[in-house]
């Protein structure tokens, strides 16, 4: 009797099944490019006019990742590459001292001043991940997978002992991952783009730590998207209060009339981690047990 079929049986070969059966290149016809599979083929999809297919892949692929991982809701961590961790700061402080380096002296001790920022960032990070782990929809940090205070963000979740996740960019002068980013759920990003759209696709909050334009850029387009209406209110929490009234001035903009009364409310400023913590325990009801178990 012949063996029973299955009713969820593929009709057609995997891509996988066909790039494995296809026959080795018996001649120099067959070891031509063009006879390639076409998705087996770099040079093919490296084409300028693939542009919009390596675009959809770039979607696509974290996407499907984070789907079958379960990761719902991400709390995305922005701020600067260029902020040490503390004990960092303070071993290059001691250098400077030591070579009797005055500018480098002033620049360790601005760093070490700012590493504050850091150490906020891996606890904020930390507590997220311990205080959600438990509840029906964790809340997973994302950051952009680099160092400074994308570091801080993947090692507090990490001693937390939750996942994380890093959005890496292919940059001029390379930007590797930290090693604090669950492994499978470290990402590469050829386009700034797609790299953004991830950021958002899942995040419940955004916090936005000291940074350049790299941070600004991200910052903007989140309460530019807000604004607008084109994506859903949710907390934008601007950490540091005096660094960012410093850099920024929202009156300004609202005395010019270049934003709208109002528009400066899309946004809170908090200077610490439990501060932080609160406003999303409050936003999402963490502390009624709605969300989690109490």
């Amino acid at each position: 009797m012949s063996p029973r079929r299955d009713l969820k049986e593929r009709n057609f070969p995997s891509a996988e099944e066909e790039l494995r059966l296809a026959p080795p290149p018996l001649d120099r016809l067959a070891e031509a490019d063009t006879y390639r599979l076409a998705f087996a083929d770099p040079g093919f999809l490296l084409r300028d006019e693939l542009r919009p297919v390596r675009m959809q892949l770039e979607l696509l692929k974290p996407e499907l990742v984070q789907q079958e991982q379960g990761i719902e809701a991400t709390l995305v961590m922005f701020g600067s590459a260029r902020i040490p961790a503390p004990d960092k700061a303070r071993a290059e402080l001691a250098a400077a001292q030591a070579a009797r380096d005055p500018a480098g002296e002033k620049r360790a001790e601005n760093a070490l001043a700012m590493s504050a920022y850091y150490e906020e960032a891996r606890r904020l990070a930390e507590i997220v991940t311990r205080e959600t782990q438990r509840c029906d929809t964790p809340i997973y940090v994302v950051t952009g997978g680099g160092p400074g205070i994308m570091e801080a963000g993947n090692r507090g979740a990490y001693e937390a002992g939750g996942k994380s996740i890093g959005l890496n960019i292919v940059l001029p002068h390379e930007q590797y991952p930290n090693p604090y980013i669950t492994p499978e759920l470290c990402f590469r990003f050829h386009y700034f783009a797609m790299r953004k759209m991830h950021f958002l696709m899942r995040s419940v909050a955004l916090v936005c730590f000291p940074g350049g334009f790299g941070t600004l850029d991200e910052l903007f387009e989140a309460l530019t998207l807000i604004q607008t209406g084109k994506c859903r209110q949710r907390p934008v929490l601007m950490f540091g209060r005096a660094f960012w009234e410093k850099v920024l001035n929202f009156e300004a903009l609202i005395e010019t009339g270049m934003i709208s009364e109002g528009d400066d409310k899309l946004f809170r400023f908090v200077d610490s981690a439990e501060e932080a913590w609160a406003v999303l325990q409050h936003e999402y009801d963490l502390t009624a047990g709605a969300q989690c178990p109490v």
